[in-house]
Order: structure tokens, then sequence, then C-alpha cells
């Protein structure tokens, strides 16, 4: 199964040297190219290195029916988890590794910014983290009833007043973290709105444009705003026992489709707004 850099399947064949991963294992791969020397890289931290690439984008590999990758971006899978499943770790793995960097403790509260493919792996990350309260906030009536059926709580900014909603339901704290998923000025000033003191928004978007920003938000409150890229190895293989844990829910936002189908079923559909995320199965 895959999308893009978005892989899962079956080993066909190791090469020498290769003993940590055999023949008819199921794996999600770690599509992540690093040089392993950079500053970065020597901190701990190759999710951003300098020389960053991923395989089927910058290599040969996306929607390929085989690919070649090193034995290191292998990540098996348990019995228990579906190829399907596995597929989704990479995009899984990325708002895990978000929800992470906005330290919310157990119990804590947090507010999500966009309801795509990215928010929704957000609210699973942070409910399996313990995270008690969390609020997804988005305008399209679709996309809140996808998360809603999940079980979510959702807030439509076009009717409601989210910031003072969470003050509300946080007694006038704010909630301790926000996620920014959706790449957009209105998404952005809404979540440095609703943050509390000394909290941080974690900006997981891709923005295509610049954005204005109302820094005196973060200046009166001493809260920050925090990146986010990619994933480590620890984020594929929580996302992977969560998975396991039965904790993903895939229904109403996940389909799977021919690789025939990828042009109208796919890239049109998804363009259109017609889906919010499909796998492509290039068997098929």
């Amino acid at each position: 199964m895959t999308l893009g850099h978005e892989f899962a399947g079956t080993v066909v064949e190791v090469g020498p040297g290769v003993s940590d991963v055999a023949e008819g294992d199921r794996a999600a791969v770690m599509p992540l190219y690093t040089c392993g020397r950079c500053e970065r890289c020597r901190a701990g931290r190759p999710n951003v290195c300098a020389q960053i690439g991923f395989h089927g984008l910058m290599a040969d590999g996306g929607m390929a029916e085989s690919t070649v990758v090193p034995a290191h971006m292998l990540h098996k899978l348990p019995d228990d988890v579906s190829l399907e499943m596995g597929a989704l770790v990479e995009p899984m793995a990325v708002a895990y590794h978000a929800a992470a960097l906005g330290q919310v403790e157990r119990g804590g509260s947090a507010a999500v910014f966009g309801a795509g493919p990215i928010g929704i792996g957000l609210w699973f990350a942070l409910r399996g983290m313990g995270v008690d309260d969390v609020w997804v906030v988005e305008p399209s009536a679709t996309r809140r009833a996808a998360i809603e059926a999940l079980g979510a709580t959702t807030l439509d900014p076009m009717s409601v007043d989210v910031p003072a909603a969470i003050a509300e339901a946080t007694g006038g704290s704010g909630a301790d973290a926000a996620y920014d998923a959706a790449g957009v000025q209105p998404a952005v000033e809404t979540a440095l709105a609703s943050i509390g003191f000394a909290k941080p928004m974690v900006s997981v978007a891709i923005y295509e444009t610049p954005l204005a920003t109302p820094l005196i938000n973060l200046v009166m409150n001493e809260s920050r705003i925090q990146g986010s890229l990619c994933y480590n190895h620890d984020d594929y293989r929580n996302v992977i026992d969560l998975m396991s844990q039965g904790h993903y829910d895939t229904t109403g936002w996940v389909e799977k489709i021919a690789m025939n189908d990828v042009v109208a079923e796919g890239f049109e559909a998804l363009h259109d707004g017609r889906k919010m995320k499909v796998l492509v199965d290039p068997t098929a």
C-alpha cells in the first residue's frame, strides 16, 4: 500500500549483511534519507537533517509495486496490524511527533486546528497520550462529521468564538497546547488566542504563502510557536504500538483505490475535497 512516500508491504528479498529483516516480514517504511554528519543529525534530530530527502519523492518508489530501501528504514508490523494500517504509519507518525512536541501532560487539554488527515492523526495521538480534552476546530461540515463519528469534540469557527469556548471549558486558563494543521492565517490567529500562559502553538502545516502573525499574543502570554517536521523511529514505534492496541480507526476518512483510479479517484478527488485520504494498491 502506498501514496507518495507512505509505504507498507511484505519483504520479498534481503541483501547481504541484513540480519534484522527477513523475507516474508511485513513492514512499514520510514522513508527518510539523512546525512548522519550535520549538526542536526549529530544532535539526534535527523528528522531536520540539513540534507533531508524522502524515498518516493527524491528517489524512485512512489506508488510502485515494489521498491528497494535500506534495512534501517523498516519497522516490522505485528500480526494484528494490517498493511493498510501500516501505510498510514507515516502520516500518523507526523502527527504523533507534533503532538509530543506540545508537551501536554496526561489529563490536559489541547486544540487541533484542521480536521484533515494530520489533524485527525493529532487527535488520535493526543488521546493515545492520555490528553482528556481535545477540541478539533474545523469549518468544513463534512470533515467535522467525519471526525465526530470517531468520537471527537469539534468546534465550528464560523459559528463559535473558539478562544472564548476553550477559555470557558478550561476555567479561563486556555488550552495547554494548540496545533495548526490547517496552514491558513485565521487558524493561526485563533490558535494563538486559544492557548494558555507559557503554552505552545505547534505548527505542523505546510504554508504556501507568508502569514501575518499576531506576535503580541506571544509577548503578553510568554507563549511560543513550535515547529514540527517529520518523525523519528520512536514516533513510528509508538504509532505501531497504538495501532496494535486498536487505537486508530480509518472509518469515514480513508479509502483504498486501485492504481488505475489514482487520477480521478485519487488526485482529483482529493483536490476537489471529495475525499480526505486515499491508499493506492499498486497490484489492483
